[in-house]
């Protein structure tokens, strides 16, 4: 599929600070409008960048382009100019690809200088799987809402909460069509294209974002990005860990196993949902950070964890590594049991279990062995796995 990105860069950024508007602040000696554009425009699949910029900034976004590597500019369009909100702005550069509409546009903040290439490969691995897609990443702090008055209404189980970032991704036509349909309504206050799909009827799914991929706002997050930047050529180590669990059969009809319900004439005896897959994985990946293990971040005694799918967990030990800087390369799992057998089941778990760690499919290697009839297993009393997974961290947090 043809893939074009949208850079929207006509905001004012008045939050942080007096002077220019912030895309264009020099970090690293380069306009932070060109680091983002240069992550876009180097990617291989994507053909085709269209700038949204302010009308009263061409000189300053002419300078960003002379700080672009020239072979690079091939794929850059002419620039469009924004409009009075975001999604005005959005929406002139969405008019300006519909010439030559590409099958996947994705949506990206000016603002945001550090999206990897591994975030727009799952973007636009999103678009095409389910049409319209946002990255979202854990939120850590507990929320609160407030009423009129300050005081608190509810506490979101915030297991269930996601903050959105960009590159946002969707289907060509069903972006465009969604901004004509809120324009001709004469709705302009979305501020995100998520929530414009979702009023326009579309499904909109969430897909790993980055802690890293952050929108400089204030001062202190250009301090933040300056170091990042400075420090780009920090070393790497990398660090293995493993991890088993198992379950005893109990009374059911099916088993959870990779985030996947498989049917079966037994249930598990389990606190959670009893996925002993991504069990193992969490405790592997814990591991190789020598952070404890599920029992320690999940204990079984509180009853919040009561039944819980157990994708949580390995989202949430995934979250701690890139929480400090640090990617997963590569889990592998060993299913140990007789029955249920694995191998209808294995593409359905590898394709979940990349979608809960936000990796690609090839990093994820899941296969199964039976123990010749010893043991618990043998004796169809139980199921078990064990898990290994490698990461690797930055120097100075190893």
């Amino acid at each position: 599929m043809s893939v074009a990105a949208l850079i929207v860069a006509a905001g004012r950024g008045s939050r942080a600070g007096e002077g220019i508007p912030k895309q264009y602040r020099l970090l690293k000696g380069k306009p932070v409008l060109a680091h983002t554009l240069g992550s876009f425009l180097a990617h291989p699949r994507i053909e085709r960048v269209v700038a949204v910029i302010h009308r009263d900034d061409r000189d300053l976004y002419e300078a960003t382009l002379k700080a672009l590597p020239a072979d690079l500019l091939s794929k850059l369009l002419p620039c469009a100019y924004g409009g009075e909100t975001r999604q005005a702005s959005v929406n002139h550069g969405l008019e300006a690809l519909a010439a030559s509409a590409p099958d996947i546009a994705l949506v990206h903040d000016g603002a945001r200088p550090f999206a990897s290439a591994g975030l727009i490969d799952r973007a636009m691995e999103a678009a095409e799987r389910w049409s319209a897609a946002v990255p979202g990443i854990s939120v850590t702090d507990t929320i609160k809402v407030i009423g009129e008055r300050s005081e608190v209404i509810s506490t979101p189980d915030r297991a269930s909460l996601r903050a959105v970032q960009t590159p946002q991704s969707f289907r060509f036509p069903l972006l465009l069509d969604a901004h004509r349909q809120a324009a001709a309504s004469n709705l302009h206050s979305f501020t995100d294209d998520g929530a414009l799909a979702e009023w326009a009827g579309q499904p909109v799914h969430v897909f790993e974002g980055e802690p890293g991929n952050i929108k400089l706002t204030h001062p202190a997050d250009f301090q933040e990005a300056e170091r990042r930047l400075k420090g780009s050529s920090m070393t790497y180590v990398t660090r293995l860990g493993t991890g088993f669990d198992v379950h005893a059969f109990g009374e059911g009809d099916h088993v959870w196993l990779g985030g996947i319900e498989v049917p079966h004439d037994r249930g598990v005896v389990a606190h959670s949902d009893g996925d002993v897959i991504l069990h193992a994985l969490t405790d592997a990946v814990l591991g190789a950070l020598a952070e404890g293990d599920i029992g320690t971040h999940f204990p079984p005694s509180d009853s919040q964890w009561r039944g819980a799918s157990s994708d949580r967990f390995l989202a949430y030990a995934v979250g701690l590594v890139r929480e400090r800087g640090g990617l997963v390369d590569h889990l592998d799992t060993t299913l140990l049991c007789e029955r249920p057998r694995l191998g209808p089941h294995r593409e359905a778990m590898r394709q979940r279990i990349a979608e809960i760690a936000g990796l690609r499919v090839h990093q994820v290697s899941l296969k199964a062995t039976t123990t010749e009839k010893l043991g618990f297993t043998g004796r169809s009393e139980g199921i078990a796995a064990q898990a290994a997974a490698t990461i690797r961290l930055p120097e100075i947090d190893a």
